[in-house]
């Protein structure tokens, strides 16, 4: 699998990422770091918790990266999130958690396979 693969089985615009970082060593680098984040963790005990402050942050780090790195379903699914956070919505957040939940369990396994296929 090549890295624009694995944009392309996340649903990610390889393109857009490539233009902003310049070279495809330095997206895998960034892509690859991405899994090992703990911010998917910390906004899930955060909500868990019913903090939504610690869970703002973590969504909008979530978003950052993703908007960085063109992961372009989880950014919108994850903005949509930070937003609901931003204003102490934490009925609204609980109910925009599956769609990131899906797609960061999609960008995550296409990651993986990616990983996978370097070793081969």
């Amino acid at each position: 699998m090549t890295i624009k693969e694995c944009y392309e089985a996340l649903g990610g615009d390889y393109d857009d990422v490539i233009g902003r970082l310049r070279s495809e060593r330095l997206v895998q680098k960034f892509v690859l770091k991405f899994p090992a984040d703990g911010s998917y963790a910390l906004l899930l005990s955060s909500l868990e918790e019913g903090n939504t402050q610690e869970a703002f942050r973590a969504a909008h780090t979530i978003k950052g990266m993703c908007q960085n790195l063109s992961f372009t379903p989880l950014a919108k699914s994850s903005s949509a999130l930070t937003e609901a956070l931003r204003g102490g919505d934490l009925a609204a957040a609980v109910t925009l958690l599956p769609p990131v939940r899906a797609d960061y369990e999609k960008t995550v396994e296409a990651i993986a396979a990616f990983e996978a296929s370097l070793s081969l």
